[in-house]
């Protein structure tokens, strides 16, 4: 692939800022964009003092000028933890709007390929299990979690209408859940939240009895499918996660072993429209882009845990 010029939002976030990692040790020029409200500055600051990267802070629900040629435009850009969202739900559905139909317009003007990264959240409480890129999924459209979901299912349909209207050149990542370094540990999602607690020594949360389903991807593979689906033809949305699914109570279990935490586990409600159980089925990914998870959760995980306890 030739070197580029790309346009990342969201740069400064947990997912994004791996992203820029990855574009930049790959030769590409980026041009990150963040305006801190989720993300943070540490997370780019390694990268600071290489020339082919720009930060810009920057709010993209407002109109965004950028000097110079762009090749591709990747909108990471929202709060993605249910912490963060719900705090952050006017925020989260205007950057999935107006955010997303100002990076399309961008990139329209650049004439550069625009990648959106969705989520697995398009699917909610599944019926269908695992879930396929086919599914419209069951969710509600007015429930607390709606902020998220139906922002990221609109910039979905924002996405295909300027591709079809336009003819602009688009991928859709729906991204399942993931982990490694540079996750906040107060956010509030499962991987997090267990190390923290066991790093703590505080008892470890499990909402509803544990039986609910999860499958966790490392970042760095997350990453690579989101790098290859940027490359390809498909225009549709490309399910990316690790179909490896375990329960709640079994991942709770896991933690306590690799910290090597007595905390004991406890149970509390669980919350409105939590889903029950969420695994993709990543047969288009591996037929279209050759992808598919390759780090051990087992490894990840104790990656993960050596940054967390650097934090502590």
């Amino acid at each position: 692939m030739f070197c580029l010029r790309i346009l990342v939002t969201g740069a400064a976030g947990f997912i994004g800022s791996h992203m820029c990692d990855r574009l930049l040790a790959e030769g590409h020029t980026v041009v990150a964009v963040d305006n801190f409200l989720t993300g943070s500055e540490k997370n780019v600051a390694h990268l600071s003092d290489q020339a082919q990267f720009r930060l810009i802070r920057h709010d993209i629900t407002l109109p965004l000028t950028v000097d110079g040629p762009l090749d591709a435009v990747l909108n990471m850009a929202s709060p993605a933890s249910p912490k963060d969202y719900l705090q952050h739900a006017i925020a989260t559905l205007d950057v999935g709007s107006t955010g997303t139909r100002n990076m399309l317009e961008l990139a329209l003007a650049k004439g550069a390929r625009f990648l959106l990264t969705s989520t697995s959240e398009c699917y909610g409480d599944p019926l269908e299990h695992p879930q396929s890129e086919t599914y419209w999924g069951h969710v509600n459209p007015v429930g607390p979690r709606s902020c998220y979901d139906e922002s990221k299912r609109f910039a979905e349909a924002l996405t295909m209408a300027y591709h079809r209207t336009y003819g602009l050149r688009t991928n859709i990542a729906r991204i399942f859940n993931t982990y490694g370094p540079r996750m906040k540990l107060d956010d509030g999602r499962v991987v997090p939240s267990f190390i923290g607690q066991a790093l703590r020594g505080e008892t470890l949360t499990i909402f509803g009895d544990g039986s609910q389903t999860r499958s966790f991807c490392y970042v760095s593979d997350l990453v690579d499918g989101i790098y290859r689906l940027m490359q390809s033809d498909e225009r549709y949305p490309v399910n990316l996660g690790n179909p490896d699914e375990m329960t709640i109570r079994e991942f709770a279990e896991r933690i306590r072993r690799i910290t090597g935490s007595l905390s004991p586990i406890v149970n509390r409600p669980l919350p409105e429209d939590d889903p029950r159980q969420r695994r993709p089925d990543i047969s288009k990914a591996r037929r279209l882009l050759g992808w598919e998870p390759r780090v051990p959760l087992e490894e990840g995980l104790r990656v993960t845990l050596d940054s967390f306890r650097a934090s502590f």
